[in-house]
This record gives C-alpha cells, structure tokens and sequence, in this order.
C-alpha cells in the first residue's frame, strides 16, 4: 500500500506477472521484453524468491540483462 492508500505490486509480483503473461500468451512478448529490462535496469537477483512456475524464465532473462548493448 502506498502512503496515499493505492494498492501497489511489489517488483518481485510485477515480474512474476509479466513472465508469467509472457509464457502462457505468444502474442505478449512485450512482457518478456518488460521484465527484461526490470531486471536490467535494477540489477535484480531473486531467483529462488520467485513462484517455481517463471523461476527457469527468470534465470533465462537474467542471462540475458547481463549482456550490455
């Protein structure tokens, strides 16, 4: 819950979200690239705090954020 009382995600939900969108939805990989660039940009490593079900997804993007452009 924010200060002001509006429901908020925690980062590790959004990203269990956007993978798991991503995984079950071929048309949605804008939520594969979203999660992607979540992990990037905050130099995430939660791995195993992850649901079992996007954890092997995870680690693939992972991967993946550590290559720079």
């Amino acid at each position: 819950m924010s200060p002001d009382g509006t429901p908020v995600l925690s980062l590790a939900t959004l990203i269990e979200l956007k993978l798991a969108s991503g995984m079950t939805a071929p048309h949605r990989l804008r939520d594969l690239d979203d999660a992607l660039q979540l992990i990037r940009r905050n130099g995430l490593e939660y791995g195993k705090q992850l649901h079992p079900y996007v954890r092997e997804k995870f680690a693939e993007l992972w991967q993946l954020a550590q290559y720079e452009d």
